[in-house]
């Protein structure tokens, strides 16, 4: 039974990701932590946190930690297949129709129309993870601001900005 719940709610949720991992965090998050409460919201974080530590999207990450947490190894592979399961047909139908309406303007204003809910949906993914604790104090704060003004005005690579926010981490928070 754990692991049709697996497949379907990940499927829902790569079936709705539109706009990438940022996006889709609030969808995560609801189903996960607050519908079937399979992950605490502090583990939630800390998916979240080690989701961009390592290789590969969010969601396929969360899919395959949340996968592993409740089903084991095969509950681990049901869900990070689910999830990328409708990215993959979608695709492939897209793909096959790409050419033909490219320059339909149906499908121009459709996209035109979920950029903006996009943007929504990461400020509202930075909005919850920031209200649950995400950053809990001014260091944080800092830490953040300093973070993303390098990443803007910088160019500096992400990677070494994590990097760094680790290594500053270490020593204010001794």
């Amino acid at each position: 039974m754990i692991l049709i719940q697996l497949f379907l709610i990940f499927a829902q949720i790569g079936l709705f990701a539109f706009g990438g991992g940022y996006a889709i965090l609030p969808l995560i998050e609801k189903e996960i932590v607050n519908n079937f409460h399979w992950l605490t919201y502090k583990e939630f974080l800390e998916v979240v946190t080690i989701s961009q530590l390592t290789p590969g999207p969010i969601s396929i990450n969360a899919a395959t930690f949340v996968g592993y947490k409740v089903g084991g190894i095969l509950g681990s592979i049901v869900a990070t297949v689910s999830v990328c399961l409708p990215s993959v047909i979608i695709i492939l139908i897209v793909v096959r129709f790409l050419k033909k309406f490219e320059t339909n303007i149906w499908v121009t204003n459709i996209l035109k129309g979920l950029r903006p809910a996009v943007v929504a949906l990461i400020a509202s993914a930075a909005y919850s993870i920031i209200k649950g604790g995400g950053i809990s104090d001014i260091k944080g704060i800092i830490i953040g601001v300093v973070s993303f003004l390098l990443l803007r005005s910088k160019k500096l690579n992400p990677i070494l900005i994590l990097i760094l926010a680790g290594i500053v981490g270490v020593i204010v928070y001794i």
